[in-house]
């Protein structure tokens, strides 16, 4: 995209995904996941896990519960890594669910859900000191290493939801992990929404619900990243944030959805 990344840019790219070159994925009679057309077909491999119809590719019926559904699938999804087909692997586990708060139909490792585009959870954060003409947010650069938007610009703490956690245990974790703000500060953080991105990314569709929250931290905060996910840190007024989104700063658009919620709230006006 050229010129200002606006807000309608924004929003534009979290939401560009095209039904017609997927195929839907399903488990149990729900649609769960999208799937690209090659990966479709590659699953197809492994006749006693998957089967396809008109409706798209299921998960074989006689695959019944969450612990048979998650073992079958992790040996494909272990078969596909080994062939450098799924990368970066995390060993973390996400839950599949037809909802936030509906029990799994499976679990799935974490660098095997784009793969199936299933819808994921992550927590964010902007961290803020002040408002007005005095508010400043920090702002973090990923480290050159990490697997999906290695430097790009991004909140000061965000992170995947895994099974079982809830969104404000993921903010304390990741605050810890990436900026070490200590747990009493991180659980002051705010919930102030969601945003939704439904959209074809390299590995597959990333289909993601981010919970925002809003985390103040004290005048003389500093952070210092303890996991190596952060190159740095820097520190922005908050008047200026609306300028570096719209004139293409490169932050991920994770973050500049997150950080435009921030500014739509007024806090870039006090």
């Amino acid at each position: 995209m050229t010129g200002g990344r606006r807000y309608t840019d924004i929003i534009r790219a979290s939401q560009r995904f095209d039904a017609s070159s997927h195929i839907p994925f399903c488990i149990a009679g729900h649609h769960i996941g999208w799937l690209r057309k090659a990966h479709a077909q590659r699953l197809m491999a492994w006749p006693d896990v998957f089967r396809r119809d008109n409706d798209g590719v299921h998960i074989k019926e006689t695959l019944q519960t969450v612990d048979v559904r998650s073992g079958a699938v992790d040996a494909v999804i272990h078969a596909l890594y080994a062939k450098g087909e799924i990368s970066s692997w995390r060993n973390e586990r996400y839950a599949v669910v037809t909802a936030f708060d509906a029990e799994p139909l499976m679990t799935v490792e974490r660098a095997a859900a784009r793969y199936f585009g299933i819808t994921t959870y992550a927590a964010h954060a902007n961290g803020y000191c002040g408002e007005g003409v005095d508010g400043v947010m920090w702002i973090a650069r990923r480290a050159a290493t990490k697997p999906i938007d290695p430097g790009k610009l991004d909140n000061l703490v965000g992170g995947g939801m895994c099974a079982g956690v809830a969104p404000l245990d993921t903010i304390v974790r990741e605050a810890w992990e990436e900026a070490g703000i200590a747990a009493d500060i991180a659980r002051r953080a705010v919930a102030t929404g969601t945003v939704r991105l439904l959209r074809e990314v390299p590995e597959g569709v990333q289909s993601e619900v981010i919970f925002v929250h809003d985390l103040e931290v004290p005048r003389d905060f500093e952070p210092h990243n303890q996991d190596g996910e952060v190159a740095e840190f820097m520190c922005v007024k908050i008047t200026a944030l609306a300028d570096m989104l719209n004139e293409g700063a490169e932050f991920t658009l994770d973050a500049s959805l997150v950080i435009r919620m921030f500014l739509d709230r007024g806090r870039d006006i006090g």
